[in-house]
């Protein structure tokens, strides 16, 4: 066994493993995978197969858990609060760049410990499934492979102090070279291993055409709840070999909820360059209902669906929330909202990103009967919880009042929410159900993300080579 490694590979920290022979009837010294470090030369040192059995070990076991603990969308420490990445200048969108273009994105996020620390970031080349991509970041990320985050402030005239950190990326000495998804790491004193949060955003390169139409379903079942869309991918000017029709992947994703968003590896329709995706299996969604809106933009006036507030403490400001019922059975009204995100905004001072102040906000669920919902677990659910039912999301039950309960620490700003229902059984992933809670309706107005990656024989990532947004609002 022969572990190689050359001089530029050992000084980057990136050690390549190549197996040559197996020996035969040598069990004391073979040749070592690392390098002396005290010697001029990058020359092998021995040691034994024992020892170097555990080295190879620990250092595979370290790959794996270095790429199954970078979570999408995922926040590690409980300092860092109200992180927003979009395009430059636009609140309400969701972070998508074209490759090679002149496109920027906006990072925001609070921290909370309001001292100074030294954050960097990077990008992680992942597939369509979201799994880290098999390459080097050297090959998808041009220029420097951190960048320090240069631009703070401390909040001011408020009464929570924290640190305000702000990016626009990508930067000029660093940027995506691939389309495809990626993941933003931000960690702490250039280290990778102090992550802190990331974020998921797309580089788009456009070779594709795709179209996509909303309709009801043909099930009789779901006809009246549900929405399907109808993917339509066009490849005639794409320039691109496709062995097979199971070369192309489409991924559809409705109001940026990721858990209930489907992958579709084989087209129902296959026509020379034309590909159709429209099976109901993959293709329907709940319709669900117009989200539920707070208006925290005031923390000085009441607006319409705040109760009370109650400051009497100097460091903390409590908001209580107009009781929330079920929708289910009530009629289907249109508004207009924002799909399930928030954005930070403030008519209390001039800048909502450090003179906006945080309060506790006292969310209550009303069930039917005010009986708790046997088996099942209610959630509070949208980009305020990071769509994750999870213990921070999840309301309790008060056995005297009969009512769910939960409250959030949360920023001025606008914000839309709904409550899902979840069973208590352990399963593997989830789908929000919105049938016991809010209710269904195909008439509902969805966003929908529509995603075409494409992987050339022999590559080792998935290229993002078609985008396009699509809006479920019917003619009313």
């Amino acid at each position: 066994m022969l572990v190689k490694c050359d001089a530029v590979c050992y000084k980057a920290c990136n050690l390549q493993i190549e197996l040559f022979v197996i020996i035969k009837n040598k069990p004391e010294k073979v040749i070592s995978p690392f390098f002396n470090r005290n010697s001029q030369s990058y020359g092998p040192i021995t040691c034994s197969i024992a020892r170097m059995k555990k080295l190879l070990t620990l250092f595979f076991v370290v790959q794996a858990l270095g790429a199954t603990a970078q979570i999408p969308d995922h926040i590690y420490k409980s300092n860092i609060h109200s992180v927003k990445l979009y395009k430059y200048g636009d609140i309400y969108s969701y972070p998508v760049m074209l490759l090679n273009s002149s496109d920027q994105l906006e990072l925001h996020f609070d921290d909370l410990d309001a001292d100074f620390k030294n954050y960097y970031y990077t990008y992680q080349l992942c597939n369509a499934d979201w799994t880290p991509a098999n390459i080097q970041s050297f090959d998808y990320i041009r220029g420097f492979q951190t960048n320090r985050i240069t631009t703070y402030r401390n909040s001011s005239i408020i009464s929570t102090r924290y640190t305000h950190y702000q990016a626009t990326i990508p930067e000029r000495n660093s940027a995506p070279t691939r389309s495809g998804n990626y993941l933003l790491k931000v960690f702490l004193n250039d280290d990778t291993s102090k992550l802190f949060f990331t974020k998921r955003f797309f580089v788009v390169n456009n070779k594709t055409s795709v179209s996509a139409l909303i309709t009801q379903p043909f099930n009789s079942g779901l006809f009246r709840t549900h929405q399907r869309v109808q993917v339509s991918v066009n490849t005639v000017n794409a320039q691109i070999n496709a062995f097979s029709p199971q070369d192309l992947k489409v991924a559809v994703v409705q109001n940026n909820v990721w858990s209930s968003g489907s992958v579709i590896d084989r087209p129902t329709i296959f026509r020379g360059n034309y590909f159709e995706y429209s099976d109901e299996e993959n293709t329907t969604f709940q319709g669900g209902k117009e989200w539920r809106w707070l208006d925290l933009r005031s923390l000085r006036l009441l607006s319409d669906r705040m109760a009370k507030i109650v400051d009497t403490n100097k460091v903390r400001t409590d908001i209580y929330v107009k009781p929330d019922g079920e929708r289910r059975s009530q009629v289907y009204i249109y508004y207009r909202d924002i799909n399930g995100i928030y954005t930070v905004e403030n008519t209390d001072g001039t800048n909502p990103y450090w003179q906006s102040d945080y309060a506790w906000v006292h969310f209550t669920y009303i069930p039917p009967g005010n009986r708790a919902y046997e088996g099942r677990s209610v959630y509070l659910f949208g980009e305020l919880t990071a769509y994750t039912p999870d213990d921070a999301s999840r309301m309790i039950f008060n056995e005297q009042t009969g009512v769910y309960e939960k409250e959030l620490f949360l920023k001025q700003g606008y914000y839309n929410y709904s409550y899902i229902t979840l069973t208590d059984k352990k399963q593997s992933g989830f789908t929000p159900s919105l049938e016991n809670t809010e209710g269904n309706y195909w008439g509902t107005e969805n966003s929908y993300m529509v995603l075409v990656y494409f992987r050339p024989f022999g590559a080792r990532a998935d290229e993002l080579i078609g985008y396009t947004l699509v809006n479920s609002s019917f003619q009313r």
